[in-house]
C-alpha cells in the first residue's frame, strides 16, 4: 500500500481538508500505514499536481478541501484490483529469534515475553478504536474498516499466543539445562567420593 492510495481511498468517501484527512488517518489507518502530517500534506500536493485530486473549496486561513477526481478514482480502482499486494517477507522480529541462542535462555525468554506484552498492548489499542470504527455509521468505509480492524485483532492475538508459546519453550529449555547441570554436578561429586 502506498500513502497516495490511502489518501485516494479516504477521499473516495467524500471531500476533506488536509486536517480532516490527518484526523481520519490517525483514527483509522495509522495502525495499517502510519504517516506524519508533513508526509500527508506533501502527498496531497503531489496528488493535486498529477490531477488525481483537486481543490473543491477554499476556506479561511488558506484551508483547502480536496476531492478525488475521476482519474484518481481510476487509479484507486486499478491499485485495488490489478496491482498485487506486497506481501512483506522480511521480519526484523523473526530474524532476531533465529539468533537468540547468542544471548542465553534468560535473555531470549525475556525478549519473547516482551513481544507477547507488545502484542497485548497493540491488541488493546485496536480494541480501543473498534467503538469508533463501528459506531460511526453504516457506510462502506466503516464496514471495510471494521474488516481490516478484525484482521489486526486476530493478528495481534496470534502474535501474543505465539510469543507466549515460544517463551514457554525457552523456559522449558532453561529448566532442562539446569537439571542437566545439577545431574553433572552430582555425578562429579559421586566420582570424587568414590575416588577417596
Amino acid at each position: 500500500m502506498s500513502l497516495r492510495h490511502a489518501m485516494l481511498g479516504l477521499l473516495s468517501a467524500g471531500p476533506a481538508s488536509g486536517y480532516d484527512l490527518l484526523k481520519t488517518f490517525e483514527l483509522s489507518l495509522e495502525n495499517v500505514w502510519p504517516a506524519t502530517q508533513s508526509q500527508l500534506y506533501a502527498e496531497l500536493g503531489r496528488l493535486a499536481k498529477e490531477g488525481l485530486v483537486r481543490v473543491a473549496a477554499e476556506g479561511p486561513r488558506g484551508r483547502k478541501e480536496y476531492e478525488i477526481t475521476e482519474e484518481g478514482r481510476a487509479e484507486l480502482r486499478h491499485w485495488l484490483v490489478e496491482v498485487p499486494p506486497t506481501m512483506t517477507r522480511r521480519s526484523d522480529m523473526l530474524l532476531r529469534v533465529f539468533f537468540l541462542d547468542q544471548v542465553g535462555t534468560g535473555a531470549a525468554r525475556g525478549y519473547l515475553e516482551r513481544l507477547a506484552e507488545r502484542a497485548v498492548h497493540e491488541h488493546d489499542q485496536l480494541l480501543g478504536i473498534r467503538e469508533f470504527v463501528i459506531g460511526q455509521g453504516n457506510d462502506a468505509l466503516r464496514l471495510y474498516g471494521d474488516i481490516a480492524l478484525e484482521w489486526g485483532l486476530r493478528l495481534t492475538a496470534a502474535q501474543r499466543d505465539w510469543a507466549e508459546w515460544a517463551a514457554g519453550r525457552v523456559a522449558a529449555l532453561e529448566q532442562e539445562k539446569a537439571l542437566e547441570h545439577e545431574n553433572a554436578l552430582e555425578h562429579e561429586k559421586a566420582g570424587q567420593a568414590g575416588a577417596e
